[in-house]
């Protein structure tokens, strides 16, 4: 199960650093990777939103591992403007629908639809 975490993380980029890429989108759930070390995203998804703020996506750098997320401490609750700023090619792509998934093969480029993925019941 997703969740936020307390906002104590030193995030890649500080409010007054942020433009408005996107607005009203709501939030979304990012890796650390992302949020606070200012990774680019290679993997993108987007499921049923968990409440009324959820935008359903969900953004990894493709680099953590399962003890990684396992780990609810190393992600959290974003809002979509934030990753947007830290990787603004995720932009196109933020109209999708409800399971749509896009990656990144070999990190750099654009993205690609990611074929046959489905996303982890829980």
């Amino acid at each position: 199960m997703w969740r936020p975490h307390p906002m104590s993380k030193k995030l890649h980029l500080s409010p007054d650093q942020l433009k408005p890429l996107v607005t009203g989108l709501g939030t979304c759930i990012a890796t650390d990777k992302i949020a606070v070390q200012g990774l680019p995203v290679r993997f993108m998804y987007r499921e049923q939103p968990v409440n009324h703020s959820d935008s359903g996506w969900r953004f990894l750098s493709g680099l953590e591992s399962d003890a990684y997320m396992e780990n609810a401490n190393n992600q959290g609750a974003y809002d979509v403007n934030l990753i947007a700023n830290i990787d603004p090619s995720i932009i196109a792509h933020l109209k999708a629908e409800v399971g749509a998934a896009f990656e990144k093969a070999s990190g750099v480029g654009e993205f690609q639809e990611a074929g046959d993925w489905e996303p982890d019941e829980d």
